[in-house]
């Protein structure tokens, strides 16, 4: 408490870079506060807005779900595939009139569900603005270059925009390298000690294109994108212990996707609006595995069909300054083919679920209402009702209906202009993931095949947050958080055995649980302390979970559940030369997986990318960064055993440690016109 009261006496005594109304939920930030910096475009300028941490949405079915936390003027993007990130890098900074922090709530903005948001609110300017940058990452160790291409262009005449870009590139998978790979037995003694060789490269094609005019009293917005992308991974084991033996593994991944959305925002009058939103995607994919080891050779191949149909319409209303509603409601069909077949010595093996088609009906109906009681306080209240129908065929038949009503509340006092306290209590339901539904392989880490269980039900929870928002010094801010959840119908790893008998993991509903998250972001610029220009930026959060495992009966925590993460952000601004410079470091974690005979540690350790961006003039940058300074590494250990875990001892630990050199990336940038 001593920090806050500390920090609040220096926010009372500085004088604020950024005007803000005190009390109020609103902070708004001009082109002014992002001068000294030279930003290029709306993205860069969100990095560095105070006390707030990007979150570019959630790739789900449907599109009241997948929101991130950034508007541009006012609305979210029309499209799900064009990520977040990338429409506003597409936003030219010139064009950006103001940056709003919305916190806890403001009458008349849909807050999709999140305590805090950014709106990016665009000047009406008109003409040609174009964008063409060239990158090259060069991996350093084994002189692979990857040449990417990027370009931008949008313009504008009496009311009418249009938007288009280019994306081609190919890129390298910082998580394959080479190491140790050693098994031991459970006494110690060493089985297998082999050398790893490993490397994953691709490419990807993407093209986007939008337009709106004005239509029939309102305002028009298509948008469309084109997407190909092929990765291809090759595995050398050569063992010294047994001498000579060798085991190899390869695999290619690619897919293409289509987007087609449409958005219609019509105002009835000067307090009530609606938007219609309509989405078309169809994707389509393969995977294929082979696995070779002397005397025995794997295939594993997977291919999927896939399409999503959206609609939707919410109507707003602005009672006044203080009061605003919205309705609205959604519906989506989504469906998925999977074909899958895996053969050992070229004899099929039966897998549970391996052909099947999922279609999923959805509709969702919701309410919303934010009030501002008075310029200390803020409610927010709200209520969403789904029903879906999922159902099954081809080698499961299966059909189920859900209903899920799902409250918001969510409550925000201003303490004082500086000091805000959030808090909301909501039920959460995730969704099912079609791909859990399917079988995959995973034959280079030992983790074997996980098959498909279409009989499953979303992840619910209850989720109570608490978060108390410090802000200093004019450009600092400290935001601590911490959420409960009370979970149900848990989705994680259980046994399943297939028609030959033969046992495999599954993802499967294995009861209730419980998650504790305490989250801290910090904005800490340090002119106060003598260094001009500098900032540093870092977040953290700690998580604790536990849930009953469904092969031993004991507590343990959720699969695939980081404990920690943490990433920190230096930057310095000479705008006197036109240079920024800055380290990012980006923690390590550890991922762990729970299967019926095994337990897989996933560890990846910091990593660290120093830069330096020259702008010599407005509309030209070069920027020069070396990626992976501390030589990060992946290291992935696997403790098997000999059948189940509650029923049989350990067989051996499998250990694999692999490091990735330095990245040295190259970037030239030119923007024209406005």
């Amino acid at each position: 408490m001593f920090l806050l009261h500390a920090l609040a006496q220096a926010a009372a005594a500085a004088a604020p870079v950024a005007p803000a109304a005190p009390h109020q939920g609103v902070i708004s930030y001009p082109p002014a506060f992002f001068a000294d910096f030279r930003p290029s475009n709306a993205m860069e300028m969100v990095n560095r807005v105070p006390g707030f941490t990007f979150d570019g949405g959630d790739d789900v079915r449907g599109y009241e779900g997948a929101a991130g936390n950034v508007l541009i003027d006012g609305q979210r993007p029309a499209s799900k595939s064009d990520n977040l990130e990338s429409v506003l890098r597409r936003v030219p900074a010139g064009t950006v009139e103001r940056i709003d922090l919305i916190r806890g709530g403001a009458p008349g903005i849909d807050m999709q569900g999140k305590s805090v948001l950014l709106n990016v609110v665009r000047k009406n300017t008109g003409g040609f603005r174009g964008l063409a940058a060239v990158a090259m990452p060069y991996v350093v160790d084994d002189g692979r270059a990857n040449p990417q291409l990027r370009l931008e262009a949008s313009g504008g005449k009496d009311g009418r925009t249009w938007e288009t870009s280019l994306l081609a590139a190919r890129f390298v998978d910082d998580g394959a390298g080479d190491g140790p790979h050693v098994r031991v037995a459970p006494n110690g003694s060493a089985i297998n000690l082999s050398d790893l060789e490993t490397e994953g490269h691709g490419y990807e094609i993407t093209l986007t294109g939008a337009y709106e005019t004005p239509f029939l009293g309102g305002r028009l917005r298509l948008n469309g994108l084109a997407n190909i992308e092929e990765f291809d991974y090759d595995q050398q084991d050569r063992f010294r212990l047994p001498a000579g033996r060798e085991e190899r593994d390869q695999f290619g991944d690619d897919g293409k996707e289509i987007e087609l959305g449409v958005r219609y925002n019509r105002a009835f009058g000067p307090r009530t609006t609606s938007e219609l939103t309509l989405l078309q995607r169809n994707s389509r994919g393969h995977f294929g595995d082979t696995f070779l080891a002397p005397g025995s050779m794997t295939l594993f191949s997977l291919d999927t069909r896939g399409g999503e149909s959206i609609a939707r319409n919410v109507l707003k209303h602005t009672r006044s300054d203080a009061l605003s509603f919205e309705l609205g409601a959604e519906g989506a069909y989504n469906w998925q083919k999977s074909e899958t077949s895996i053969a050992e010595n070229g004899i099929p093996i039966p897998l549970p679920a391996a052909n099947v088609k999922v279609e999923e009906k959805r509709g969702e109906v919701f309410a919303k209402g934010t009030w501002r009681a008075s310029p200390r306080w803020t409610f927010e209240a709200g209520v969403r009702q789904e029903a879906s129908k999922i159902t099954s065929s081809g080698d499961v038949e299966l059909g189920k209906t859900l209903y899920f009503t799902k409250p918001r509340f969510a409550v925000t006092w201003a303490v004082t202009g500086a000091t805000q306290l959030r808090a909301r209590v909501e039920r959460e339901v995730g969704q099912l993931d079609f791909e859990d539904f399917v079988a995959e392989a995973d034959l280079d880490t030992g983790a074997g095949v996980q098959v498909g269980n279409p009989d499953i039900d979303p992840e619910q929870a209850w989720v109570g947050e608490v978060a108390l928002e410090q802000r200093f010094w004019g450009k600092g801010a400290l935001v601590l958080t911490y959420r409960h959840y009370k979970l149900k119908d848990v989705i994680d790893f259980a046994p399943v055995r297939g028609a030959d008998g033969s046992v495999f993991d599954t993802p499967a509903n294995i009861g209730d649980g419980t998650k504790d998250e305490v989250s801290v972001s910090l904005t800490l610029p340090l002119e106060k302390l003598g260094w001009k220009g500098a900032e540093l930026r870092g977040q953290s959060t700690w998580r604790d979970s536990k849930v009953t495992d469904p092969t031993t009966g004991e507590g343990r925590e959720v699969s695939i559940l980081r404990p920690v993460s943490w990433e920190a952000h230096f930057t310095h601004d000479l705008p006197q030369w036109r240079i920024n410079w800055g380290v990012d470091a980006f923690g390590g974690w550890r991922e762990t997986s729970y299967r019926f005979n095994q337990i897989t540690d996933v560890k990846l350790k910091p990593f660290v990318i120093a830069f330096v961006e020259w702008k010599p003039q407005p509309d030209l940058s070069i920027r020069t960064e070396l990626s992976n300074l501390t030589e990060r590494g992946l290291r992935i250990t696997r403790r098997q055993f000999a059948g189940p875990r509650d029923m049989s001892g350990l067989s051996f630990v499998d250990d694999r440690d692999l490091q990735f050199g330095r990245i040295l990336y190259v970037r030239v940038r030119k923007t024209f016109g406005g």
